[in-house]
This record gives structure tokens, sequence and C-alpha cells, in this order.
């Protein structure tokens, strides 16, 4: 990767080559000084100077020595891992996800924030607190952390920061400026991301995805939606909201949908539409049926019950679901005559849809879609499970410090010198 050497400002440019080298060593460690170099096109002495700033700040380290083809052997360096740390947040109504990774491994560290999150002010700031709970824990007080993501559910303005609209928290929502508060809570750099986004950056960074440029993320849910990626960029469409395929009309005068559409696939498909029908159709199921006999004794029926009892072959619920993978499948060739991806991962609360039936999920695919076009897509269930929201809100995190035009060094120097 060759920087520009236009005199355009000195700290920009030096800012600029800082971040352009720890990129390189990110991407290709262990590496030497002379290789950088190479890499970079910038000359030994800069890279030297460079690589003596990121030693002392203990951004990289040495690691050993490389092969020689003559002389010294040159000294390899790779990312320090544990020089910086960041904080993913997957928000949902009652109970968020808060999970904690440092610059380079998949996040370990998970905890879960139950808080009624209706009222948007007191949701937060409970939600800042309990971050601000775990930065002070004592294997983390002297930690750096560099940044927040967030996976929020809804439509955003993403440069703002806010919410357009959250079907699932409320209209109390509408315009509310999670980036805002966070950061004057926090007093840290705040990414914000719809939860399906976030969810196909967990698979591209850390999960099935990793080295793939074009994947498509179909979260099932409450709502559904999809995270794309087409040529390593999250697709975000005129306004930021592309990928609202829960919206996609796939049965004609089909249950009217929340949007004022009727055969949307979150109408037939999404948890409520799911267990809605199920309730409507209770009085007809057999008694003997586990579902059935989940509703007389308790009165009432979940989604686990639906899941649970549609492990059983020929039960109302495993019937019910396989209905819903055909139209799974409907939607997914649709997504593939579209954007063409080479990975489609099905994830979210009813990703137990495509453990159970993917044989009828994938042959329905392949019959929608343009031949050429399906051949070449593979269709796998998400192996981050529940997790793939924090998890990809960590990667949002890390996405936006490893930029050409941030400025991690000074980000570590201040926490350093504070």
């Amino acid at each position: 990767m060759h920087l520009t050497k236009e005199p355009i400002n000195s700290k920009y440019i030096k800012k600029l080559n800082r971040m352009t080298v720890i990129n390189t060593i990110k991407k290709h460690e262990p590496v030497s000084r002379q290789q950088l170099a190479e890499f970079t096109g910038l000359t030994p002495p800069a890279i030297s100077g460079i690589v003596r700033e990121l030693l002392e700040a203990g951004l990289v380290r040495e690691v050993g020595l490389d092969k020689s083809s003559g002389g010294r052997r040159p000294v390899n360096l790779c990312l320090n891992p544990e020089a910086g740390y960041v904080i993913g947040i997957e928000v949902t109504r009652f109970e968020s996800l808060i999970g904690i990774a440092d610059l380079k491994n998949d996040p370990t560290d998970f905890r879960a924030a139950k808080i009624d999150m209706t009222d948007p002010e007191t949701g937060i700031k409970l939600l800042a607190d309990a971050v601000e709970q775990i930065m002070s824990e004592e294997k983390y007080l002297k930690k750096a952390f560099l940044g927040i993501g967030v996976a929020f559910p809804g439509l955003l303005n993403v440069r703002e920061g806010s919410v357009k609209r959250s079907i699932n928290l409320g209209k109390a929502w509408d315009s509310f400026n999670v980036k805002e508060f966070l950061e004057s809570e926090l007093e840290l750099p705040i990414f914000i991301e719809n939860n399906s986004n976030t969810s196909v950056l967990a698979e591209r960074w850390f999960g099935g995805g990793k080295g793939c440029k074009d994947l498509v993320y179909i979260n099932l849910g409450e709502g559904i939606s999809a995270g794309i990626i087409l040529n390593d960029r999250i697709l975000q469409g005129a306004r930021g909201y592309a990928g609202e395929i829960g919206h996609m009309s796939i049965q004609e005068g089909g249950p009217l949908c929340n949007c004022g559409n009727r055969g949307c696939l979150e109408s037939i498909c999404g948890i409520p539409a799911i267990i809605r029908q199920a309730k409507a159709e209770l009085p007809n199921i057999a008694e003997s049926d586990p579902l059935k006999k989940a509703w007389l004794k308790n009165g009432a029926i979940s989604i686990a019950d639906i899941i649970e009892s549609a492990n059983i072959p020929d039960s109302y619920s495993w019937k019910l679901l396989r209905q819903m993978s055909i139209y799974i499948g409907k939607a997914i060739a649709n997504v593939i005559n579209f954007y063409n991806p080479e990975l489609i991962f099905i994830g979210g609360k009813m990703s137990v849809i495509g453990d159970y039936f993917m044989d009828i999920i994938r042959k329905t695919a392949n019959t929608h879609a343009f031949p050429e076009i399906a051949l070449s897509t593979e269709i796998k269930v998400s192996e981050l499970k529940e997790k793939s929201g924090v998890v990809g809100a960590c990667a949002l995190a890390l996405k936006h410090l490893f930029k050409t035009d941030s400025d991690m060094l000074e980000d570590v120097r201040q926490i350093m010198n504070a």
C-alpha cells in the first residue's frame, strides 16, 4: 500500500504513515522493518522512526528473528493485542449484551445487562453505568479502552449516531442520539450500527466469513433483516436503510405487516408472527402434540416452546417451521439474485430453522435463484449464534480504530498519560 507524498499537512501525513504501518503489521505479522518498507513504499528511516514510536507506546512488540539472506538477521514485529481494548454492546429491549475484545483476538468476556430499554434516557444511562462498572474492575482498571461499538435494532443515521425508528424498542427512541449520549457518559468514541450490519461484520472479522469480501447475514428474530458486505464494504444504501429484507413481499394477500403492506417475510416468519399463527391454530392441534401439551400446562406458549417441540418430526411445530423454511428459502433466492454473495449466514434467535431444515432452504433457494449464481453461493447457519451482534459491535469499533485516517498511537498515548 503506497501513500501519497504530497505536502498536504505534515502531521496528517505522519498519522497516515503510522496507521499504514500498524495495518501492515496487523496484516503480515510477523514482519521485519525491511519488509514494512517494501510493503508500504516508505523509506527505511521513516519505518525505523515509526516503529520506534510504536514500540515505546507498546502498540507493537519484537518477537524474534527472521531469516537472513546475508548479514544480521532482521527482527520481526507483531501487533501487541493487549495494547488496547474495545467494548461491544448489543442493545435489545430487556437484556443487552456487553463484550470486551483486545486489538487482535475474538471477544471472550461477555456480560448480560438486564435493562428495560423502553425509555431511552433511563435505559442508556443504566447501560453506561454497566459499562463503567466493567471498566472499573481490577483486571481492566489499567487497560487502555479505545472505543465502543453499539449494535442497535432499527433504522439509524449512522453518521449522527441517532435512531430514526426502532419498532422493537418503541416510538420513544425516534430521533434519540445514542452516540452523543454515550460519549458524554463514557468519554470514549462511540460507533453505532444496525444490528444486522454488525452481525455480518462479526462473520467477516471473527466468524465463518474470514477472508470473504461478499457475504450476507440474515437475522431471523423479532424482525427480519440482512447485513450485506459487498467488495468488503457494508452496503448502506442512499440513507443507510439497505438490507430490510423482512419487508420483501413473499405471499400475495398475506398477513398485514407493521409496515402497512401485506405478505411481508417478517409478517410470516418473524417471531411474533410465528407465535400468532400457532396460537390461532392451537384449538385444532391434537392434544397429544407437545406444543398443545405445553399450552394446556402453562396456559400460554412461547417461541422457546415452539423451538423445543419442533425438534420432534411431524409435530405441529416441526411442520410450522418447515413451512417457514420454504419462505426463507424464497427470500434467500432473491438475495442471491440481487447481490451474488459468496456466503450467506442464517442467524438470530430463529436460526434453528436453518439447523432443522437447511436441506429445504437450500433446495428452495436453488429452485428460485438464477442457477449459475445459486451454485456459487454457500448457505450456512452462523456459528456465532446469539453473540453475533455483540461480537460484531466489537468488530465495528476495531474497524474504525484501524482506519487509515484514525490515530491509534495518539489515543494510546493520551490514555497512558492520563
